[in-house]
Formats: structure tokens, sequence, C-alpha cells
């Protein structure tokens, strides 16, 4: 079998985990590939782009390149026309796909989470609050997006039916919070986006944080006997669904969780 060749591209991609997921995902499918990282000033992007055509079989796009990659390619597939940005190219047809929110919903499938007619409480309009709030709401749920740039917010809940923009983040009742801002990690550790009132208010905290393990908002949540879920599996996911992709193989629910609970007991995690 030949053996893909395959990167991560962004504006920093030095701490990248994908290089370690990826080459474990394909191991364990079969297949082999070569997985490098690619960091690009974003003054650089345009000029350089073209040689990730050449130079790979595939590839990821990560922050801040997800809109920037897209007059370089054919076409959108799936969830890449819905949310407009692209995660994952195949260089041959170079067609783009997004398998953010798969991989999103899928974290939460497997923690037996149901969003089906639940009310949610979205904290974050950016790339990933925005796939998260159009997958829950294109699976039946009511998605409340507070962010502190209004104007995204309110954008956002233009583009899908089920979104509801806030101005502001009242202590009411909601099925689900999710935390995809960036307070909680980096110089925010420590820090959560909103008060154990509104915590101990919902039935179920996720934070697409992954480092730390378990921030002070999930940290809260879990003091207050709440199901808590952190980012490392929604990444893990969105890889898997990436690999399918580049190896032309159906997902599989059951496939992806065996393969991140033997992920995240590894080394590797």
């Amino acid at each position: 079998m030949k053996t893909l060749k395959l990167a991560v591209t962004g504006k920093d991609v030095s701490q990248s985990s994908s290089p370690a997921m990826h080459t474990f995902i394909s191991k364990k499918l079969g297949a082999e590939i070569t997985y490098d990282k690619i960091s690009i000033p974003e003054e650089e992007f345009s000029s350089r782009a073209p040689a990730l055509f050449e130079n790979y079989d595939g590839f990821n796009v990560t922050i801040p390149f997800k809109l920037d990659i897209i007059p370089f390619l054919s076409g959108l597939e799936g969830d890449a026309k819905t949310f407009g940005a692209v995660n994952t190219v195949i260089s041959a047809t170079r067609k783009g796909y997004n398998t953010d929110g798969m991989g999103f919903m899928l974290m939460l499938r497997n923690n037996g989470v149901e969003v089906s007619g639940k009310t949610v409480l979205l904290l974050g309009a950016g790339g990933a609050g925005r796939s998260a709030a159009k997958k829950l709401a294109e699976s039946g749920a009511k998605v409340f997006v507070f962010d502190m740039r209004k104007e995204s917010a309110e954008e956002l809940a233009k583009e899908a039916e089920g979104i509801t923009a806030v101005s502001s983040v009242e202590n009411k009742s909601y099925d689900i919070i999710i935390n995809a801002t960036g307070v909680g990690m980096h110089k925010s550790v420590g820090k959560s986006p909103v008060g154990e009132e509104l915590i101990s208010l919902c039935k179920t905290a996720v934070d697409l944080i992954y480092v730390p393990p378990k921030s002070r908002f999930l940290e809260i949540a879990e003091g207050l006997g709440k199901k808590i879920i952190n980012g490392m599996a929604m990444l893990f996911y969105q890889a898997y669904f990436a690999e399918c992709i580049y190896l032309g193989l159906e997902p599989d629910d059951k496939t992806a969780a065996k393969l991140f609970e033997e992920f995240r007991n590894s080394d590797l995690a």
C-alpha cells in the first residue's frame, strides 16, 4: 500500500497533537502515512499554499487558514459548504471538507449526551463555536449563543434556524453549557467563563479546551455533580473523520470510540 504524505498547516502548529493522532489512527486503520507540521506566517500563506497541493496527498488546515484555503480549492463538500470553512483537503481533487462539527457531535454521542429538544448555552461564536452551534441546531437543539463580540453571535444566529444570539449571560437553566472561548487556557488558566450559580443550573458542562485536561469551568461543574466533557475527544474524532476521508473509508462511531480509548490510554496522549 502506498504511504500517504499528509500534513497540518496553520500559523503555528509547532505544538500540534495532530501528527500523533493521525499517525495512530491511520496505523490502526491499516494504512501508512507520514504527517508533517507546517507553520506559515499569515502574510506568506497565499504564496506558499500551492506547494501544499504539490507536496502532499492531503492536508489539514487550522487557525487562521480555514477560510484562506478556499480560493485554492475546486469545491467544498458536506459541512465545509455549511460552515464556509475547511479543515481537511484532498490534493488530487482539490476538494475541501470540514470534520470539526462531526467530531464535536461524536464526542457528545459517545458520552451519552442527547441534544434533540435540549437547550444549550454556547459561549463563543468563533470557528469552533460556529461549527458546534450549527451541528447542534441541525440535530434539534435550541442553541443560545453569547460572544463578547455581539455581532459575531448575531451573524451566527442569522445563518441557521434554531440559533439565538443573547447579549448577556443570565443565571437560567440550560441542559448543556459549552465553553468555546479561550477562557481557561494559556494566560487564563484557573478562570471560568461563567460563575458557579449558572453552572449549578445545567446538567452537562462541555469545554472544548483540552489543555489543561480539567479547566476551572469543568472543575466547578464536577464539584456540583454535573456531567463533564473536555475537548480532547473532539480533536481526536475530527482527526478520525479526516483519516476516513483520506483513506476512502466509511466512518463508524464504535470504531472511533475504541480508537480514542486506546489513544487516551497510550503514551501518545
